[in-house]
Parts: structure tokens; C-alpha cells; sequence
């Protein structure tokens, strides 16, 4: 690239460069330049691109054709309505995750929650939407990795939710665990791992996202096993608890929930794959 190339320019050949890589490679081209710029997307596509190429465009576009994340590049990553900090200590959120406050905004449409608990909270990203959707509860975000807590408190701070968010460092693994969640919750969101020990996963997951956060055992349901059978002890009457799953997981993370006492309810994400599990514990259980 010559030097008087312009933002234009760089975005071609970028997204050219990263078409081999990238499922999205316009996308990421423009998120890692407007990076660079220091002002958000729409700003510099409407006003910057005949402008010089900024320095650490190239530093940055060299990180993603080495598969890093652009998210763990520019640190934040868009979900639901709000803007968070992301770092390696966390999995970065997705759109699929969406489906779980979609979900809880439809399974609550008659009753709000008044407490909310978040199971492996990461970066705070389902606890802090639904803290957005339900403007009179509290909240708690369980984990068990000290980084990913301050990023979740630190996304509390950021979008005004900490007075209503409390960060708890836990591990559901350990006996007694939920002793340090007292009382019960109206809505329990979990994303806990879920991939088979086994699976291939593509470069930019693989070397990059934590996999404490990913694997779950030979089946991808080590967890499942443990969050459901502890429902009763965590969920208020009339509450529910929402879990993502894997996109082959219903059959398999229903069997848990019902040999449990929970009925089941699925949604789906935008791509019409399987993506949350909405429990409630009946009478009986």
C-alpha cells in the first residue's frame, strides 16, 4: 500500500486480504479502522474515507489475519442493547446468546423479575441486558475466574447498571457452591461450556478464547449436569431459568432438565438453530 492511499483504498485490499479468514472480512476491515481512527464506524464510513490510513491500522489488521478476534483487538464488542469491554479472560458474546433475553423477556412479559442470577458471568453480558430489560431488579453474576469478574464490574460502571449488578467469585464445580448465592431468583440465565472435549473448532476460538469457558467434557454436558440438578435450591416459585445450548444439545439437556422436575420450552436463534432452554420446576418437583 502506497502512501498516499487512502481509508478507501485500505479497506479494499483489507477486505480482500482477509476474505480467507473472515466470514464477515468488509465488517472487520472497517471495525479495525475505525479502531484505529478512534471513532465508530458509521462516523468514519460517512466522513473519513478519503482520508490518509491511520497509524496501527496495519499492526491491528495483522492481529486479525492471524486469527485473533476483532473484538479482543478493539476490547468491545456489541450485545443486545449495550457497548462492553471484552478481553481474553472472557468469551467474547454472541448474537445467538441474544436469544436467552429474548427469551426472558417473553417468559417474564406478566411478571417481572425482582432478582436475576447470571451462571458464568464473563464479561456480564446476560446479566447486564437483562438488568436493562428489567429496569427494577438486581442482580447476581456467578464465576469462578477473578479476571473475567473485573471486566463484568467493570461493564457494570460502564453502563450504569452497578448499583444493581454484584459480581460474585464462585465455582459451581466446588462443593457448597451455592451457598454463596443466598435467596431465591426469578430468572436464571446460564451460557456455560457446552463443546465436546474433542471438537474442532476454527483458529480464532481455539487460540484465543478462554477454554474454561468452552469445554464441557466428552458430551459437552459436564455442566448442564451440575447447574440443573441445583435448580431447586437457586429458583424462586413461578421463576425460570434460561440456558443456551448447543445446536445438536435439545434432546440430551432436556433429558436432564425433566429427570429433574423441570418442563422445557426451546427457542431458537436467528440462523433457526436450538439455542435456549427455558426450565420451570413443576408443582410436583
Amino acid at each position: 500500500m502506497t502512501q498516499s492511499a487512502t481509508i478507501a483504498d485500505a479497506l479494499r485490499e483489507a477486505a480482500a486480504d482477509l476474505s480467507g479468514i473472515s466470514d464477515t472480512p468488509r465488517l472487520d476491515a472497517e471495525l479495525l479502522m475505525a479502531d484505529a481512527l478512534g471513532i465508530d464506524r458509521g462516523q468514519m464510513l460517512l466522513m473519513r474515507t478519503r482520508d490518509p490510513v491511520p497509524t496501527g491500522f496495519a499492526e491491528r489488521l495483522a492481529r486479525r489475519q492471524a486469527h485473533e478476534p476483532v473484538a479482543y483487538i478493539t476490547g468491545r464488542q456489541d450485545f443486545w442493547t449495550l457497548t462492553l469491554a471484552v478481553s481474553p479472560a472472557v468469551l467474547i458474546p454472541r448474537s445467538d446468546s441474544e436469544t436467552l433475553i429474548e427469551a426472558a423477556v417473553e417468559a417474564l412479559a406478566d411478571r417481572a423479575p425482582t432478582r436475576i442470577l447470571d451462571l458464568g458471568t464473563g464479561s456480564g453480558a446476560l446479566l447486564l441486558a437483562a438488568l436493562a430489560e428489567f429496569p427494577h431488579a438486581t442482580g447476581i453474576g456467578l464465576d469462578a475466574s477473578a479476571a473475567a469478574l473485573d471486566i463484568a464490574r467493570a461493564n457494570a460502571e460502564a453502563t450504569g447498571l452497578a448499583d444493581r449488578a454484584r459480581m460474585v467469585l464462585g465455582d459451581w464445580r466446588a462443593e457448597g457452591w451455592t451457598g454463596a448465592l443466598p435467596g431465591a431468583f426469578d430468572l436464571i440465565l446460564a451460557n456455560p461450556p457446552y463443546i465436546e472435549t474433542d471438537a474442532v473448532l476454527t483458529p480464532q476460538v481455539m487460540a484465543h478464547e478462554p477454554h474454561s469457558a468452552l469445554f464441557a467434557g466428552a458430551e459437552g454436558l459436564d455442566d448442564y449436569r451440575i447447574l440443573i440438578p441445583a435448580l431447586p435450591a437457586l429458583l424462586a416459585d413461578g421463576g425460570v431459568a434460561i440456558f443456551e445450548i448447543g445446536a445438536s444439545q435439545r434432546e440430551a439437556v432436556s433429558a436432564i432438565a425433566v429427570a429433574h422436575g423441570c418442563s422445557v420450552e426451546c427457542r431458537r436463534d436467528l440462523a433457526g438453530h436450538d439455542r435456549a432452554l427455558i426450565l420451570r420446576r413443576l408443582a410436583s418437583a
